[in-house]
């Protein structure tokens, strides 16, 4: 396999990952905001859209003709981030295909040493090649699917990469709440702090 199939193949992979990650919920889940900053399941698919139809689009001079929302008239910055009530889930799943399949159009047309331009990168940086960007782009995607894995288990206590506890020990409920309870333990004692009984850490 040469270096832009293994990219490519990684790149959707994850795509698809963050994906599974809205399965089995409704639209108050998959819309609801999990942070104080606001992040979302829903949102995080959106904006990932948006960050391929960028990188891969025009920054190799091969635009999409899909509208930014941040380009419209009173746009907030941000509103990447969201599902608005009017945008339907549908709506959402088709920007991230047809961003996809945009995105593997410009890789697989280019070469990896293809050179493009990133206005927002800093100057010395500004004219990355392919490779560079697709490794830039897969870290991105990656990221947010880390941020959607902790957003579903939140949610809904579902945990696992593609499925729910495809990657993850074996455990019953009970014994992932022991666990958990030995890491609170372990962070209280490394902090000296009181166990939940009261007792200080190591009093025996």
């Amino acid at each position: 396999m040469d270096g832009k199939t293994a990219l490519l193949e990684y790149l959707r992979a994850r795509r698809a990952d963050l994906l599974t990650k809205l399965d089995g919920l409704g639209e108050y889940d998959v819309r609801r905001p999990m942070t104080p900053t606001g992040t979302n399941l829903l949102g995080l698919v959106k904006h990932v859209s948006y960050v391929q139809l960028g990188y891969f689009g025009e920054v190799f001079g091969r635009p999409s003709g899909r509208s930014y929302p941040w380009d419209a008239e009173g746009a907030e910055e941000g509103v990447d981030l969201w599902a608005a009530p009017e945008e339907t889930r549908a709506d959402v799943l088709e920007l991230y295909a047809s961003a996809a399949a945009h995105a593997d159009a410009t890789i697989e047309e280019l070469p990896l040493d293809a050179t493009g331009t990133v206005p927002w990168w800093r100057e010395e940086r500004r004219h990355p090649t392919l490779h560079t960007v697709l490794v830039h782009v897969g870290g991105e995607v990656a990221r947010h699917v880390g941020h959607a894995d902790v957003l579903r288990e939140l949610i809904d206590g579902s945990a696992g990469v593609s499925s729910p506890g495809d990657n993850l020990p074996e455990r019953s409920a009970a014994e992932w709440a022991a666990f958990r309870e030995r890491i609170e333990a372990a962070a209280r004692q490394a902090a000296g702090l009181p166990t939940p009984s009261g007792a200080p850490p190591g009093d025996g």
